[in-house]
């Protein structure tokens, strides 16, 4: 039996990331615009340090409809301590980490660093493309 593909193929590279400093209301148009439902927010030196998704940014625009104004940084809303997956993670067992979870995205990480994210979206299009 051959090798089960790895979630690095299918992951992607490409990222829009956000900083802890950053206004919730500039994040939160970063997500729409691209079409996203989370990213990864990095430290100075590139270190993960949360994840920031749109049900995060429901928070933030259900504060400022009752004050009336946006206010706080990515750090106030983001996920801490974000859940991710192995690079060389077979895609069978992604798909169970998936199962097993509600989160829509995981950031990938190699030897500790960032290097993609992967959606349900990327994993299933994978599965269905190596298993037909």
């Amino acid at each position: 039996m051959s090798e089960r593909p790895r979630i690095r193929t299918y992951m992607s590279r490409e990222l829009i990331t956000l900083t802890p400093e950053m206004e919730i209301n500039r994040a939160m148009n970063l997500l729409i615009d691209n079409r996203i439902s989370g990213a990864p927010v990095l430290d100075a030196t590139g270190d993960l340090l949360g994840m920031l998704s749109q049900k995060d940014c429901f928070k933030a625009a259900l504060h400022a409809s009752y004050y009336r104004e946006w206010g706080g940084s990515v750090a106030d809303y983001m996920s801490s301590n974000p859940v991710s997956l192995d690079a060389d993670l077979d895609l069978v067992e992604a798909a169970e980490v998936f199962l097993a979870s509600s989160f829509r995205r995981f950031p990938v990480m190699s030897e500790g660093r960032l290097v993609g994210q992967i959606s349900r979206s990327d994993l299933l299009r994978a599965l269905a493309g190596n298993w037909q």
